[in-house]
Formats: structure tokens, sequence, C-alpha cells
């Protein structure tokens, strides 16, 4: 039996390797999720900065409250990714646990998400919506139950509105306050 030398194991293990290289551990492999969990993955490397920046400590208990509370102030399909995860008030489900044990060794997002997504699809099927560029539109061609709904999705109300110009007119009032701000807005 042929038995190759030190020299020739090094060279085919060298070519595996380039043939199907692995990340360095850290460093985020190539985005395996695809275009899916973008919610799940910004939302949790957002809180994970936060986490950092605020110096908390990675212990479960600590994580799991500062996740609820980072829950109060979201907004859209963050707040359904919360409603999701039990960390709302009026969730039928929790399993918050699935996402601290994780994040308590510094797992990334997207691995996270990945295990998430076995668990509920619905997490990893959350999508932002599409910016809405007021600059490129023409709010007086829209109707009058489009400019309701921008209102509804900023979570504002306009009560005083009697016309479609009084709609317009407080679109492009607020919109300076709503344009660049997460989350995003859809039509």
């Amino acid at each position: 039996m042929w038995c190759p030398g030190p020299a020739a194991v090094v060279a085919f293990c060298a070519g595996l390797w380039l043939s199907n290289p692995r990340p360095l551990q850290g460093q985020v492999a190539g985005d395996r999720l695809g275009p899916d969990c973008e919610v799940c993955r910004e939302f949790l490397n957002r809180f994970y900065n936060y986490l950092i920046a605020r110096s908390i400590d990675f212990s479960l208990d600590t994580i799991e409250k500062e996740l609820i509370s980072f829950c109060l102030d979201v907004k859209g399909k963050e707040n359904l990714l919360c409603y999701y995860l039990g960390a709302t008030k009026d969730a039928a489900t929790k399993i918050l646990g699935e996402v601290t044990r994780p994040m308590s060794v510094h797992m990334p997002a997207t691995k996270i998400c990945e295990k998430l997504k076995k668990m509920d699809s619905q997490i990893c099927e959350l999508k932002y919506e599409k910016t809405l560029d007021l600059a490129s539109m023409d709010l007086l061609k829209m109707r009058v139950a489009e400019l309701k709904q921008i209102l509804v999705i900023w979570g504002e109300d306009c009560r005083a509105c009697a016309e479609k110009a009084d709609y317009v007119n407080l679109i492009k009032k607020l919109a300076p306050k709503y344009a660049a701000t997460h989350p995003q807005t859809e039509l």
C-alpha cells in the first residue's frame, strides 16, 4: 500500500482548504440566510452593540431584562420580532432564552437568527418595508387613502384634515422627522 509523504498530505489539505475556505472565528461567513432574516439580524446586531456601548454584564438575566426594555421602544417589524421572541407584554410564547444564551457567549446575530429560524420560520420572514422617497413622489397625485396610510405607518393622525391638501401639508411638515428613521415605511 502506498503512503503519501508529509509534503503531499499538506499540499492535499491546502488544496481542500482553498476550494472550501472557512472564515476565521469572529468573521461572518457569507450570508447563508440570504435576503431573509434581515429584521432579526439588524435588530440583534443593534441590540448587541447597545449592550457593548453601555458595558452591560453579559449574564442571562441581565440580557433578558435589557432585551425586554429595548423592545419597548421599537415599532413596526421590529416590534413584531419582539412579539415572536416573547419580549412584549402581550406575547403568547417566550423564547427569549434562545436569544439570551447565545448572546451571552457573544454568538453572532446571523447564527442566532439561523437557530431562531428553525424554531419559528416567521422570524425570518420579517422584512423591512421599502423606504418612502417623498422627494420623488407627487403627493397631490396620490389618493387620500394612500396619504392616510403614510400617516398611520408613521404613527401620526390628522383629525383636523378635511381635504386632500390638509393631508399633503401635514406629510410635508412631518417628512423631515420620519424620512431617515427606522422602521422604514412602505405604501
